[in-house]
């Protein structure tokens, strides 16, 4: 992965993101590599111009850019590599709501493949099967616990990001949610420090 990390604060560009169409161009060039308009389309069920729409709109933004190899119509898009993070106590109200907007729809995907996943497990070989995992943990922890466990995890991560596809491998979704499940015992849901 790119070792740019690039912080979303503003409330245009957070709209843009949370665009349902754009968010699966995203996740469909970043699992299968750089797809023309045409290619892209097909493969998510809009049309060539609806799906270019999209893919300039995102290229404006800096989120996706035309791969070597192609012309006009024929040009293939391929996914920026960048570490991307939005830093919720920098947004504005307005980019708070977008920054919502977006997260819940990830989130909502993420629950959508584990769905899948759970549908279609009988279907993959045994040792996919066997290496697949859903793991849930209670921890204890400070918020300097919490912030130093992130870092560890991210870093462990980071050398199987943006491999390129090699023979035997699949597109895994990892997702990690380390949320506290209470408020401090001396602190209300009003009291915001």
């Amino acid at each position: 992965m790119s070792s740019e990390r690039r912080h979303v604060t503003s409330p245009t560009e957070l709209r843009a993101l949370s665009h349902p169409t754009r968010l699966t161009l995203l996740t469909l060039l970043d699992e299968e590599g750089p797809l023309t308009a045409t290619e892209a389309g097909e493969r998510i069920g809009e049309s060539a111009a609806n799906t270019s729409f999209h893919l300039r709109t995102l290229a404006k933004y800096g989120y996706v850019e035309e791969a070597p190899g192609g012309r006009g119509r024929q040009r293939p898009w391929q996914v920026v590599r960048q570490e991307t993070s939005i830093p919720g106590d920098e947004l504005s109200a307005e980019a708070t709501l977008a920054a919502n907007a977006l997260l819940e729809l990830i989130r909502e995907r993420d629950a959508e493949r584990l769905r899948a996943y759970g549908r279609t497990r009988a279907h993959y070989p045994k040792e996919w099967r066997a290496a697949a995992n859903e793991m849930r943990l209670s921890l204890h922890l400070t918020a300097a616990e919490l912030a130093e466990l992130n870092e560890r995890i991210e870093a462990l991560l980071l050398p199987y990001v943006d491999r390129d596809q090699r023979p035997g491998t699949l597109p895994v979704s990892f997702g990690l949610h380390a949320v506290p499940t209470r408020l401090p015992a001396d602190q209300d849901e009003g009291d915001v420090r």
